[in-house]
């Protein structure tokens, strides 16, 4: 994280909050917050281990590990599987982001499932078309994946060359939300386990 978003770790109440995972066919998801908030979320793990280690430090280490959330949880491994959701009932915790970086997370929430938007489509969004770098550097910061689809931004031009990393992990789950969970490329995970099985518990 960068400038004001770093100071997010601080300021997040840890002591309060609870971790669950789950195995989707996208990877392990990490999913932090409390009541019916999130704090973070990470997601295509190789492991429970690797999606709680992707957490911020200072939520991982502050929270507990529990059966949390488990309607967003089978949500998200529905999501994972093919299932359209916009997720935009999910409550999330924004303190740390100036107002601007939240009418940008705002604006990314608002792309429907399947659809793209341009940085700049999202900064005129947000109010201020001329700051496409800014929604650049929130989507990079972003902590709420899959929840605020930062894979939806896209560049004007939109993908040229050879893709890796985080960038071909985006473009894969554009082909995922665009032609189905057959045509995504993404590796296929362990198929993810139902119920609350699918979650850790304490």
């Amino acid at each position: 994280m960068h400038g004001r978003l770093a100071k997010v770790a601080d300021e997040l109440p840890a002591a309060r909050m609870c971790v669950a995972t789950v195995q989707t066919d996208l990877g392990w998801i990490a999913l932090a917050g409390s009541g019916t908030t999130i704090a973070q979320i990470s997601f295509a793990r190789g492991s429970r281990k690797a999606a709680l280690s992707a957490l911020d430090r200072h939520v991982r280490e502050g929270a507990r590990i529990c059966d949390w959330n488990a309607p967003l949880a089978a949500r998200l491994v529905d999501f994972a599987a093919g299932a359209a959701d916009d997720f935009r009932d999910v409550e999330l915790d924004l303190r740390g982001l100036t107002p601007f970086q939240q009418r940008i997370v705002e604006a990314c929430r608002a792309i429907g499932y399947g659809q793209t938007r341009s940085y700049g489509q999202v900064a005129a969004a947000a109010g201020n078309s001329r700051a496409a770098r800014a929604v650049g550097n929130t989507m990079a910061a972003n902590r709420f994946a899959l929840v605020v689809p930062c894979h939806r931004v896209v560049h004007a031009g939109g993908d040229t060359g050879r893709l890796s990393g985080a960038a071909l992990q985006r473009k894969q789950l554009r082909r995922l939300e665009q032609y189905g969970p057959s045509s995504n490329g993404i590796r296929r995970q362990r198929p993810a386990r139902r119920g609350k099985s699918a979650l850790t518990g304490a």
